[in-house]
């Protein structure tokens, strides 16, 4: 069994990949991928995800130009979560921020944090 069927995936096959900017950390954004992702992933080096609600294939950057080049792909301890690092190209989030996580949630409100990419 190779490393990538023997990860834990959910009842639906799939796994959390959590993606950060290796250059400095930063959390860019969550995603789900299954098993033919992840080894699309590592074969060509550009992150590609498992779309939940299209049940297709998604080569990030593919329309955007905002692709992703893994640095790093590392498997949590329990063997049910991946850690990417990735060099980022552009925003990380459909939204245009470079993260997902532009808004924090202060007092009951949500803020947002930073400004869209141009």
């Amino acid at each position: 069994m190779s490393a990538i069927e023997n990860l834990k995936y959910d009842a639906n096959g799939l796994i959390p990949a959590i993606i950060q900017d290796h250059a400095n950390g930063q959390v860019l954004m969550m995603a789900w991928m299954n098993q033919e992702s992840l080894r699309r992933t590592v074969e060509n080096g550009k992150c590609t995800y498992w779309s939940r609600s299209r049940q297709s294939f998604w080569l990030k950057g593919e329309t955007s130009g905002h692709f992703q080049t893994v640095k790093e792909i590392s498997v949590d301890c329990d063997r049910d979560c991946l850690l990417i690092q990735v060099e980022q190209v552009g925003a990380a989030c459909h939204e245009n921020y470079r993260s997902c996580f532009f808004r924090d949630l202060v007092a009951d409100e949500l803020e947002v944090n930073s400004q869209p990419v141009d």
